[in-house]
């Protein structure tokens, strides 16, 4: 059970909880965000890992190799070929993680006052919706093959809960200014 401060009011304690944890997931939605962006920039070494780890041959040659350790293997392949003969190729991906950094950065105006900038929950919740079409069509599109995109699918649908619930505790926050004030937030605007 929390501990209860006898000189704030049981709703203003429950409203600097919230305002805690709403700090908290934000903090957590731009980890995440960091940690995808820089995931984008060792592709090569990244698939290296992935195919020594499923057991892909080196050469990713033979027909005991199927399935997910089939398409690493190409991936990897492809990758690799591609650095080799057009190294250029790989600042688009740099630039992907760098996107990602940007973003999560952005989300600097959430973590210092959620309810003022509750804003960018919503742009993260149309974000976490479009990278379902976007998957599908783009991933259609350049031959990703079906189940690889269900996968990227997945990264908006499971990073919608989370900003979901930043929104909508920053909606509860916005609701009482006076318990807002009192909990470490800004004064209600006039």
């Amino acid at each position: 059970m929390p501990e209860v401060n006898p000189l704030v009011p049981d709703g203003a304690q429950a409203d600097r909880q919230k305002l805690r944890r709403l700090r908290g997931l934000t903090l957590f939605l731009m980890a995440g965000l960091v940690v995808s962006g820089l995931t984008a920039i060792p592709l090569e070494t990244e698939l290296s890992f992935a195919t020594n780890w499923f057991g892909v041959p080196p050469t990713g040659a033979g027909s005991a190799i199927s399935g997910v350790t089939a398409w690493l293997a190409r991936v990897s392949a492809g990758v690799a070929e591609t650095n080799r003969h057009f190294p250029f190729m790989a600042y688009g991906t740099d630039w992907l993680g760098f996107g990602h950094f940007v973003i999560a950065l952005a989300f600097v105006g959430a973590l210092r006052d959620p309810v003022r900038n509750r804003w960018l929950f919503q742009f993260g919740m149309i974000a976490c919706v479009l990278v379902v079409p976007y998957a599908l069509g783009m991933g259609a599109w350049r031959g990703i093959p079906p189940g690889w995109r269900l996968v990227d699918c997945a990264f908006g649908v499971v990073g919608f809960v989370p900003v979901w619930l930043a929104w909508r505790w920053s909606g509860e926050l916005e609701s009482k200014p006076a318990a807002r004030h009192h909990a470490g937030g800004v004064p209600a605007r006039p």
